[in-house]
């Protein structure tokens, strides 16, 4: 096809329009086809999926890959190592994958969530030479990694295999000088490796779009009519050496929006960076839990937890006024009727590891079972 990467705004599959918000296999294919028609027609064409987004792979042959001939669009899918438990394991899958997305080959394929755990695993299963021998049979165009670890491993990992040509990083300018996830220290050694980039996070999964009032302000006497999504978007667009800024979109107002930005995309300006800096120490001193809900870490709960559920509750609970009664209480007793509680967590670590945040969501859960999980007061109860 055409430069995959003419223009910066690619499609991410992670969060797709629901029928029932609280069952991520129940797409509603109706809406995620206007989408994709509006999307394709606007002329943007690069979509990035993955075997473990619920139904994303199926859902995008039903709306795209059926629909459009195959050099108008680029398809990103990517090998889910944590997933693997045999060396076989990983050309199974791969063909699962081809089949479900109904394709012949992907445009760009990526090793999946690498972190010092998956990077042991894909070194004892060969993962590496595996990508190549597709790439050399014409099955995979572009091999990369999508990463979630620290700086110093990066470099280990790009040296040792410079058969990489594309990085997924997350990167937002609330992740930009974090410790942990250390956005910024990434860029660099991609930068250094002279790799072009692929960013996901953007939003950090939907925090950077609903921000605070007080952080909206400051956004909104600059530019009255741009969406704190469209701040952070450009941010992460207008970084040296980033081709594609992906954003997972669950509704055709959020598509349309982003579209509208990036179809002429400007990067941002001195003085709106200065804003962006003002914006993300307000929005720092704004979350307790910082959870992107990336949902990798429920199908592994023994305990049936649906630990982002509870964490966005929570959060929304600690940016709440105090007031007598706070409906997210309501909330997380409804999600436990069918659900685990935060408080039947078995500290079995299964979470943790597959987290790309790094949270320590056993202690997280606790603080949760702690805001949650408390008798009513008499009065409210009655």
């Amino acid at each position: 096809m055409k430069n995959m990467f003419a223009k910066k705004f690619g499609f991410g599959l992670m969060r797709l329009p629901l029928n029932n918000p609280d069952d991520m296999a129940d797409i509603d294919i109706k809406t995620l086809q206007n989408m994709v028609d509006s999307f394709m027609k606007q002329g943007f064409s690069y979509f990035d999926t993955a075997y473990v987004y619920t139904g994303s792979e199926e859902a995008i042959r039903e709306t795209l890959t059926k629909r459009y001939p195959r050099d108008s669009f680029a398809l990103a899918s990517k090998l889910p190592i944590f997933a693997v438990s045999a060396e076989s394991d990983q050309e199974k899958i791969f063909n699962d994958q081809l089949q479900r997305a109904g394709v012949d080959y992907f445009d760009v394929y990526l090793l999946h969530n690498v972190t010092i755990e998956t990077y042991q695993s894909a070194q004892k299963f060969h993962t590496f030479e595996f990508l190549k021998q597709l790439k050399e049979q014409g099955k995979i165009k572009t091999l990369g990694i999508s990463y979630h670890d620290n700086a110093e491993l990066l470099d280990e990992v790009l040296t040792a295999h410079p058969e990489i040509e594309i990085i997924l990083l997350q990167i937002n300018y609330l992740d930009w000088d974090n410790d942990t996830i250390q956005s910024g220290k990434c860029y660099d050694v991609a930068r250094k490796h002279q790799l072009p980039i692929i960013i996901m996070e953007p939003l950090k999964g939907g925090t950077l779009a609903n921000v605070p009032k007080d952080a909206e302000k400051l956004f909104k006497q600059y530019n009255p009519d741009a969406s704190p999504a469209s701040w952070a978007i450009r941010y992460a667009a207008g970084l040296d050496g980033v081709v594609m800024v992906l954003s997972g979109m669950s509704t055709m107002d959020q598509m349309l929006d982003n579209t509208a930005y990036m179809q002429n995309f400007t990067p941002l300006n001195e003085e709106e960076h200065k804003i962006i800096a003002q914006a993300a120490e307000i929005i720092s001193a704004n979350i307790a839990i910082p959870c992107t809900a990336c949902m990798y870490c429920v199908g592994t709960c023994p305990e049936n937890i649906p630990i982002p559920k509870y964490f966005d509750l929570y959060n929304n609970k600690m940016q709440t006024i105090e007031m007598a009664y706070y409906p997210q209480q309501q909330y997380y007793d409804n999600y436990t009727k069918t659900h685990g509680k935060a408080s039947d967590c078995v500290e079995c670590g299964a979470c943790e590891e597959h987290c790309p945040q790094h949270l320590k969501i056993i202690d997280l859960l606790k603080d949760v079972a702690k805001e949650f999980e408390v008798a009513l007061p008499s009065e409210l109860a009655e």
